[in-house]
């Protein structure tokens, strides 16, 4: 697998002292086993609860619990911090942060916000400050997505012609959400449509459609999700978003999966994510050919999008304050995935495709 990227590059310093903001599933059970196992350098933490940031603590071997986030970001020792809140949350901490001269890089969750007015206020107020903002799409991190893009860099599979991503999984939905309205798009279609731009660009046109989810009980405009990206070049990205999966949870036997499938003029590419099988580690895989050799190409490895790949996007924070080069997941790059989910609530409200060469209108509501 010389030829074959699938791990990020890691920064040259692994000592900078990095402050957790939250302790929840993605902090605890993601990002700090992915850190440790890294070797960066979680110093200080603090949540809403502070019993729970101590136990967290003690499990990861943080030296120092806050009782306030304030608190923690007036440590001078820390240069980065991670945060994991809700997203109608992220701005108000990132107001704080950025009082701080002494932060220089900051890890924010995706969705960077409710909405993108709120994400566009949370990039320019880093900007400003100087500070390097990361979002944490960390699915561009899943060892085969990044393997795929790697071939694509190459030219592998000659000219895009067909991508798509087929998902049949049922997510873990945050209580949070009940408060927004939306579901599935700005918190799991997110990733998917991320991955089409992370691979192919900026798409000019989409169209997608809605369904409520039959088994989440709260208001929602956004449950199943159809979407298809078209490309001047003429390529066609499909995404579907099936968060029912049939009665899985309801007594009839399931099938969760996550495919997806790269077809160019001169290759193909299909792969699996790991991830449905969450908590058992299941390391995604890439199966590839093309026509220079004819034959398919099945590289393995052991680590896993849950929790290995979270590594990636604080890699890419620390390599990029290293070198000073825009991260590929900066925060100016993320507004165009969340203009992108504004242009999918668009076209499903609208019933038509939505032109995405110019920003959509924000949907505030979505």
């Amino acid at each position: 697998m010389n030829d074959l990227e699938y791990l990020p590059r890691m920064p040259r310093d692994l000592s900078v002292p990095i402050g957790c903001i939250g302790s929840g599933f993605i902090m605890a059970d993601c990002h700090l086993v992915a850190y440790r196992k890294a070797g960066f350098q979680p110093l200080a933490i603090a949540t809403r609860r502070r019993q729970q940031a101590e136990q967290t603590a003690q499990r990861h071997s943080i030296e120092v619990v806050y009782d306030s986030y304030q608190q923690l970001l007036d440590d001078e020792r820390l240069q980065v911090i991670d945060i994991a809140v809700p997203p109608d949350v992220q701005l108000e901490v990132i107001r704080e942060v950025v009082l701080r001269p002494h932060i220089r890089g900051v890890l924010a969750q995706k969705p960077l916000a409710a909405n993108t007015d709120d994400a566009t206020e949370i990039v320019r107020l880093c900007r400003e400050a100087g500070i390097t903002l990361v979002v944490n799409q960390n699915m561009r991190y899943d060892h085969s997505v990044h393997a795929c893009r790697s071939l694509i860099n190459q030219g592998r599979f000659g000219d895009p012609v067909l991508a798509s991503i087929d998902m049949r999984a049922i997510p873990h939905w945050m209580p949070w959400q009940e408060r927004q309205g939306w579901l599935t798009c700005r918190i799991m279609s997110i990733h998917h449509l991320d991955t089409m731009r992370y691979w192919f660009g900026d798409p000019t046109r989409i169209l997608a459609s809605f369904r409520p989810d039959p088994r989440t009980k709260f208001e929602h405009i956004d449950g199943i999700g159809l979407y298809i990206l078209e490309y001047d070049s003429g390529l066609r990205c499909l995404i579907c978003d099936d968060v029912w999966t049939g009665p899985a949870r309801e007594g009839a036997a399931e099938d969760l999966k996550i495919q997806w499938r790269v077809e160019g003029t001169e290759g193909l590419a299909l792969g699996q994510i790991g991830w449905p099988r969450y908590p058992e580690k299941c390391p995604s895989t890439i199966d590839y050919t093309t026509t220079a050799d004819g034959c398919w190409h099945r590289p393995r490895w052991e680590e896993a999008w849950f929790p290995d790949a979270f590594a990636g996007p604080m890699a890419e924070l620390l390599c990029a304050m290293e070198s000073g080069e825009k991260p590929t997941t900066s925060g100016e790059d993320n507004l165009q995935t969340m203009r992108l989910v504004d242009a999918c609530y668009q076209a499903a409200q609208e019933h038509r495709a939505v032109d995405f060469k110019s920003p959509p209108e924000t949907n505030t509501q979505a």
